[in-house]
């Protein structure tokens, strides 16, 4: 492999780390799901959560997507090795949000990922989040509207 090809491989991969935080927040079930192998695993051990293939990991974030009022999800850039068409990872995430019943939880978590080329590019092949800290003290903030009069955003001008 040359140090380009390397390269291009560490670029797809990231932006496949990516695609997965933005199809989560953006709600997009079938995105998601299409970033795994069709027999991916998708995993929260804290939750006691494993979903197995495309369609359970479909059927899964939209089922735990839909306990939230809202959810912010980011991610930083981890580690990523490669050997040949696989590689493992980590990536490092901070999420926030507030569920329908007014309950609240913050975490910082490591997914830790086995990444396999496919013909249609990289997928992850397992995604294990592992939570490393929580705090379910109630969020002061509430979810952004547009329009809303009662918040109001300084410019700086």
């Amino acid at each position: 492999m040359t140090n380009f090809e390397a390269l291009a491989d560490r670029v797809e991969i990231e932006a496949l780390r990516g695609e997965f935080t933005d199809a989560g927040m953006m709600r997009d079930y079938d995105r998601f799901a299409s970033l795994f192998t069709p027999d991916g695993v998708w995993g929260i051990p804290a939750a006691n959560i494993e979903f197995v293939s495309r369609p359970e990991i479909r059927a899964g974030i939209e089922r735990l997507q839909a306990n939230w009022e809202y959810f912010v999800q980011t991610v930083h850039p981890g580690t990523i090795q490669l050997d040949g068409d696989t590689a493992a990872g980590r990536t490092y995430v901070a999420e926030l949000g507030r569920f329908h019943d007014g309950r609240s939880h913050q975490n910082y978590a490591i997914y830790h990922d086995r990444y396999q080329r496919t013909p249609d590019g990289w997928k992850f092949a397992e995604r294990v989040y592992e939570v490393r800290y929580v705090d379910t003290t109630p969020l002061a903030g509430s979810p952004y509207a547009a329009g809303d009069p009662s918040i109001t955003v300084d410019s700086g001008r």
